[in-house]
């Protein structure tokens, strides 16, 4: 079991919860991942990095697997303008590769976003910390795992 897998189910079982995390052939995208576990494609809490610019940090938006974030919602949410986040930022700062970044078990505090569509379903899918683990779990409780702030920052 990969390190970064190992961290997502110790955050999870740290909160009391019994992780059920499947092993996946393809979740590197929302609709792979939907696919995949047979959901609907807005039930993947998608885990989008952008880089802060003035802050240089790593901020989070949890968003449903068919909607996109609005590049000026986000940057008015965030407080500063907000780019690209490299690989070698995203690995930094959550302990995570592209593809396979989880909501939670990051290996540094981060300032989270969430989606209000995610809150619409009974179970959500998210990334478990691989492109090819994903694991379910209630919104209100991913939302209260990961901190998040509930806003509108979709197009």
């Amino acid at each position: 079991m990969s390190k970064s897998l190992k961290r997502v189910r110790a955050a999870l079982e740290a909160a009391g919860l019994s992780p059920e995390i499947a092993e996946v052939g393809a979740a590197r995208t929302a609709a792979e991942a939907a696919q995949s576990v047979g959901c609907e494609i807005d039930q993947i809490a998608k885990s989008i990095i952008f880089r802060g610019a003035d802050t240089g940090t790593a901020i989070l938006f949890l968003t449903a697997g068919g909607n996109k974030v609005c590049a000026e919602k986000a940057t008015a949410l965030a407080g500063e303008a907000l780019g690209k986040a490299d690989a070698a930022l995203i690995r930094a700062q959550t302990g995570f590769a592209i593809g396979g970044v989880a909501p939670i078990g990051h290996l540094s505090p981060i300032r989270a976003f969430w989606d209000p569509r995610l809150s619409e379903f009974g179970t959500v899918w998210a990334a478990a910390g691989t492109p090819r683990h994903v694991f379910p779990i209630a919104p209100a409780t991913l939302l209260e795992l990961t901190g998040a702030q509930v806003a509108g920052f979709t197009l």
